[in-house]
């Protein structure tokens, strides 16, 4: 009896100890957001409410960004692994000469359009010539000045185009005929504020053409030479597929988390939900088998459209193939 209850301990402390090994070799992973804690990145909340990322042995801390948060610098300064960003920040950031690498694009259509009031007369883009533009800068007004480029519209002398807030102040405010917006986000606040949807024109860049891609998922160049870090993203884009998967399927349930994931209080269920089924409409790869999978031919439409911006263009040189990899993607599955 005492000799059967010594290997009955001997065996408990056995898989104790192994379970304490688990718990301690679990992989670390941080990924920084490109702004607050919104439905825009529920997939990532998702897959760590769920325990999705825990499931392939990681331990992913989430940083949420902001106004004064750059995720290249945030990686350039060894702060995250991997870093949510749009792409025309990223090749800009690579020629910089921090070389950011495209690993996966969860957003395979862009949110980004011009939203107009038909009370300034804008109907069609014709009628742009004359009027004052709200346009984001940092990065975002590439695909516009690609667009006005391609209209035969000059900034200054056919437009006018005044340098926007992240808000919509301009246009309830009549500041402006057109105003950026998300199609998840700034578009709703104007809806909220009051403004008929039957009084509003809107202009996907997707449509026009010239969109370029946003949030994808950027690792540096470097720490892809080692075949850990590579098999350790691959199950971070395995967990985080998961996620978005889920969200899409259940924006509800997607923006209950979200809001619980919010520190500040700030984030509304009924908001985020919304936000939500509008960023569906620009993952249309969600629980098929190219979920995340960047299309090369979307990424060298948005290399021609960076390259030919105006007189400016983000970026003076192709970055060919090695601003993106499969290979992690190809890991994942």
């Amino acid at each position: 009896m005492f000799r059967r209850s010594m290997l009955t301990q001997a065996l408990l402390a056995t898989v104790l100890a192994a379970s304490g090994f688990a718990a301690t070799a679990q992989e670390k992973v941080t990924v920084q957001l490109k702004w607050l804690p919104q439905a825009q990145f529920a997939g990532y909340y998702v897959a760590q409410a769920k325990g999705y990322y825990k499931a392939e042995g990681l331990d992913v801390t989430i940083k949420a960004g902001g106004p004064d948060i750059s995720p290249v610098q945030v990686i350039a300064g060894k702060g995250a692994d991997v870093v949510v960003n749009w792409m025309p920040d990223a090749l800009a950031a690579r020629e910089a000469g921090v070389p950011l690498v495209n690993i996966a694009q969860v957003f395979n259509r862009s949110g980004l359009m011009l939203t107009c009031k038909k009370a300034s007369g804008v109907n069609n883009p014709k009628d742009l010539k004359g009027k004052t533009l709200g346009v984001w800068y940092g990065g975002n007004e590439y695909p516009f000045l690609n667009w006005m480029a391609k209209l035969g519209l000059k900034p200054d002398s056919d437009i006018k185009i005044m340098k926007q807030g992240f808000n919509v102040d301009p246009l309830l405010q009549n500041q402006a005929a057109c105003i950026s917006t998300m199609i998840y986000n700034e578009y709703w606040q104007v809806i909220d504020a009051g403004v008929k949807e039957s009084d509003l024109v809107t202009f996907f860049y997707e449509d026009q053409g010239v969109a370029s891609l946003e949030d994808g998922l950027y690792v540096l160049e470097s720490n892809l030479k080692d075949p850990a870090f590579v098999k350790r993203m691959g199950k971070f884009l395995k967990a985080t597929f998961k996620g978005w998967n889920e969200a899409v399927k259940d924006p509800a349930g997607a923006a209950k988390i979200v809001v619980a994931a919010d520190t500040s209080g700030s984030a509304n269920e009924k908001v985020q939900k919304r936000q939500m089924e509008n960023v569906a409409k620009l993952i249309t790869t969600a629980n098929g088998p190219k979920m995340g999978y960047l299309e090369p031919a979307a990424y060298e439409r948005t290399v021609k459209v960076l390259l030919s911006s105006g007189s400016s263009p983000v970026i003076k040189k192709d970055p060919g193939k090695a601003g993106y990899t499969h290979a992690v993607w190809e890991a994942a599955k």
